[in-house]
């Protein structure tokens, strides 16, 4: 990962088209490897992505059972159970409908009484798991993903982090809406932690993502789209729709 380069990039028709293919490699990849160790999303643009694995689940075509996931982030301040909580999220749209074991489901807890320890815990939880096969990612419109925001330095290793308004205004609908109710702090995977998976596959649908999409493709690796350090992967791809590769 010494050098930059550009990931490799496949445009289909639309978010269905993107979602579709996606699900399909992953189950394949559980096929070849049914141990896969899976860094999971959440966000509006898995949710089609998630309602696929589903149905090939419910085809036969993905079995679960083995698989370990590991979700990128998680709001500060909120219990599992909490309806806004990523792990709410991903019981509603994936967990709750697949043969996961529970035990294999890992999540970083944000009601922790010690957020530095219980980010330590979880980097501990992912090398104990072997490191992550594939990593699949979204992207926020000011080009983060999980919860590394842009800034003048980007953290290594899973972390607190306080969230740009943006990315709380983006993440509303789970609050009623309201971007006020929106956790100010969250914790996420760092860069290195991510950059460590053996692939990583990032998402990204609509035409509000095509500027950052191509400043992720074609400018330089900058803090200030932390997207861009996929170029430094050996084994980087971005799946994205026709609108979202609109100014490629």
């Amino acid at each position: 990962m010494s050098s930059a380069r550009r990931p490799r990039v496949v445009i289909l028709p639309d978010e269905t088209a993107v979602a579709r293919a996606l699900a399909g490699r992953i189950a394949d990849a559980i096929g070849r490897n049914p141990r896969l160790v899976l860094g999971l999303p959440t966000g509006r643009t898995p949710i089609e992505l998630y309602r696929e694995l589903v149905a090939l689940h419910e085809k036969g075509r993905a079995d679960f059972s083995q698989v370990t996931t590991f979700n990128l982030d998680e709001f500060c301040g909120l219990p599992p159970a909490d309806a806004g909580s990523y792990r709410s999220f991903m019981d509603r749209h994936l967990l709750a409908h697949v043969n996961v074991t529970p035990g294999r489901v890992n999540f970083l807890n944000g009601a922790a009484p010690d957020a530095d320890a219980e980010c330590v815990r979880y980097e501990d939880a992912i090398a104990r798991a072997g490191g992550i096969d594939l990593q699949v990612l979204g992207i926020g419109t000011n080009g983060h993903i999980g919860f590394n925001e842009p800034a003048r330095e980007l953290h290594a290793r899973t972390h607190r982090v306080t969230l740009k308004p943006e990315t709380r205004r983006s993440n509303a609908r789970l609050f009623g809406g309201d971007p006020a109710k929106v956790p100010a702090e969250a914790l996420s995977m760092g860069m290195a932690t991510i950059l460590a998976a053996r692939r990583i596959v990032l998402v990204a649908t609509g035409a509000a993502k095509a500027s950052c999409i191509e400043r992720v493709i074609n400018g330089g690796v900058t803090t200030e789209v932390p997207a861009s350090f996929l170029q430094l992967h050996a084994d980087a791809e971005l799946m994205v729709d026709e609108s979202a590769a609109r100014e490629l």
